[in-house]
């Protein structure tokens, strides 16, 4: 019985002995702890190649940047990056006054790859002629082409470049005057000296022209703004009545940019005669006709016929429907003839 109390008894203490040495253990490194958290502060070093290059307190997101930059570039010149040997991470605690540096081994990283730029190549003809940085530059170079008419406007396109060398670069003037050629002189339009009428001309007109011309005599039918059952809306020229066949005359120089046949209009010619002395573009319409008589692109004088009056379309009869436009908007053709 003895016996068995002094074994209990031994028992206690080595546990009690034990619990103590567990409490302590635990109290210290409940301390080392602390003044590790207090001091110091978990980090990774980042190394490239072998070779030390900084340290992050965030792998992910540093590796989230250097994939997203070798993607997608700088978004600016820079298209994407080939990066070949990516950095590795090693956790390690430091001091709390030492810093990151993400951006530095962000910067070394970029540095150790292979830029790829992108930019804008201007063809004509699939040639390379020059080169912009931006596609609103390649658009602005085409566009102004097109209304210059330059003769080589259908031949001249871009096309999106990725090279690790960047072009030397030319703006939007530049371009144009190097790429820009006249358009070929176009054939001659018939032209009449026998219309049975008398053209009435008006010099230093008030449409800012030197001076236009009426492009056939009659009896005005329909003025510019009137509504009517046959239209949808307000009308938008000025109605001259004349025989069917009657030759019609531009009401001054242009060339021309629609012949056809045109809905409601019937067949139409639309001549383009440039700016006015205001630096407005003026087009005149002529619809209805009963033949054309020139073709896209001719340019016309005042003595060539460019079609003849007819009925063709949304017509009540032979008559001549003319507008004529400012900058792309109808204004009263009265306002400049047939006075």
């Amino acid at each position: 019985m003895f016996k068995i109390k002094g074994i209990l008894k031994n028992t206690v203490i080595h546990l009690r002995t034990s619990f103590k040495l567990a409490l302590l253990l635990f109290i210290g490194i409940a301390i080392i702890s602390f003044l590790i958290f207090v001091v110091y502060k978990p980090m990774y070093s980042v190394t490239l190649n072998d070779e030390f290059i900084g340290y992050t307190s965030d792998k992910s997101e540093l590796q989230s940047k250097i994939s997203e930059y070798s993607k997608s570039g700088d978004n600016q010149s820079v298209a994407f990056v080939e990066i070949d040997t990516l950095p590795e991470y090693k956790m390690c605690l430091l001091k709390k006054g030492l810093t990151a540096n993400d951006d530095e081994i962000l910067s070394t990283v970029i540095s150790t790859g292979t830029p790829y730029y992108k930019y804008y190549a201007i063809l004509e003809n699939g040639v390379e002629k020059c080169y912009v940085s931006t596609y609103e530059e390649s658009e602005g170079i085409i566009n102004q082409l097109k209304e210059k008419n330059s003769n080589n406007k259908d031949a001249v396109s871009y096309v999106v470049k990725y090279d690790t060398q960047l072009s030397e670069f030319t703006n939007i003037e530049t371009a144009v005057a190097s790429l820009y050629t006249e358009p070929p002189v176009n054939k001659k339009v018939p032209t009449t000296t026998s219309s049975g009428r008398n053209t009435v001309v008006y010099t230093n007109s008030s449409l800012g022209l030197a001076s236009i011309q009426q492009p056939v005599s009659g009896r005005i039918t329909s003025r510019f703004g009137v509504q009517s059952r046959i239209r949808s809306s307000a009308h938008t020229g000025l109605d001259i009545a004349n025989a069917s066949g009657t030759p019609i005359l531009p009401i001054a120089p242009g060339t021309v940019t629609y012949s056809g046949r045109k809905g409601s209009y019937g067949l139409m010619i639309i001549v383009n005669h440039g700016k006015n002395d205001k630096g407005q573009t003026i087009e005149s319409y002529y619809a209805h006709c009963s033949r054309l008589n020139a073709n896209v692109g001719d340019r016309v004088d005042t003595n060539n016929v460019i079609g003849f009056v007819g009925s063709t379309g949304n017509s009540t009869g032979p008559h001549l429907h003319l507008e004529i436009c400012i900058n792309g908007k109808a204004t009263n053709p009265q306002n400049y003839l047939y006075h």
